[in-house]
């Protein structure tokens, strides 16, 4: 139905129905999860819970201060935060165009004051200053930034992976709607090669150790999805009762590792004989496909 509309309707119909669904959800004023803060050595990213289940970063380099953000969907909140870090926001990272990640880009731009570089690999998205594509590098503060073209959910879609010389640093990416904590976002735009190409071969390439921020708090629900694909996968077995001990207490369910959702998670794991036990398929790409079309039809259990 949506596709029969003009994006102006579509982005306004889609606003209304996630400002609605935080409300029933969470409530005013309250938030999904408590904000939280990870320290990378010279970057600090602050975690900032939106909506009913979307996540905001605040990305700080903590040699020069210089703060950016990704999918500030909740300006205010944003804004709190920058101003309660003492920081200097230069730049909005944007993943994708849909609302709950680009919705707040226009806002913030307007009421910040000083010039914002809106970053983005799709024309649809709001306010966007920078648009970029796979392989685009630009530095923020003492951290470089490499833009990683993975369409499929959205056909802009971009993760962010940062990174540092300092020998201490962990390095991040920030992956909106391609890849959540044991799962994917679903293929709006895409198919199950380009899903395929952008975790296995761009995400999946990362060093081990790389941090990983997604846009939504999905984790519980993806990894009882993953634990129906692979019944005897002790470590998911293992990361539910991790992430169902952190959510019992308000907090977030992220940062994963890539390390870790090659073990937990199915879409990363099609190429495991596992998986593809499950699915009757043998190719990787044809088991993302069978992977996706699953979960799109599957009801969670009721505990």
């Amino acid at each position: 139905m949506f596709r029969l509309l003009p994006e102006w309707a579509v982005q306004r119909l889609t606003a209304t129905y996630f400002r609605a669904n935080a409300w029933y959800n969470v409530g005013s004023g309250k938030f999904h999860s408590n904000q939280s803060s990870v320290d990378h050595a010279n970057m600090k990213v602050k975690i900032l819970p939106a909506l009913s289940d979307n996540y905001m970063y605040l990305v700080v380099d903590e040699v020069s201060k210089e703060a950016a953000v990704v999918d500030p969907v909740e300006p205010k909140t944003v804004l709190a935060a920058v101003e309660e870090a003492g920081v200097s926001l230069t730049t909005v990272l944007t993943t994708h165009h849909h609302w709950d990640h680009a919705g707040g880009n226009k806002e913030l731009v307007e009421s910040f004051g000083k010039p914002l570089k809106v970053v983005g690999g799709d024309d649809r998205i709001p306010a966007l200053t920078q648009q970029v594509t796979h392989g685009d590098t630009f530095t923020l503060g003492s951290l470089q930034v490499t833009c990683l073209f993975t369409p499929c959910h959205t056909r802009g879609h971009i993760c962010y992976n940062i990174t540092s010389d300092d020998p201490d640093h962990t390095p991040a990416v920030f992956t909106g709607d391609t890849l959540f904590l044991g799962g994917c976002g679903k293929f709006f735009e895409g198919n199950a090669t380009e899903m395929h190409k952008a975790l296995i071969e761009v995400l999946g390439a990362l060093p081990n150790h790389t941090l990983v921020y997604c846009g939504h708090e999905y984790a519980l629900q993806n990894l009882k999805f993953g634990a129906h694909i692979e019944p005897a996968n002790t470590d998911i077995q293992a990361k539910t009762q991790e992430i169902k001990d952190r959510r019992e207490e308000g907090q977030p369910s992220v940062p994963s590792t890539i390390g870790e959702e090659k073990k937990i998670n199915p879409f990363m794991r099609v190429c495991e004989a596992s998986v593809q036990q499950h699915t009757g398929t043998s190719d990787a790409v044809e088991t993302m496909a069978a992977v996706r079309t699953e979960k799109d039809n599957w009801k969670a259990p009721k505990l």
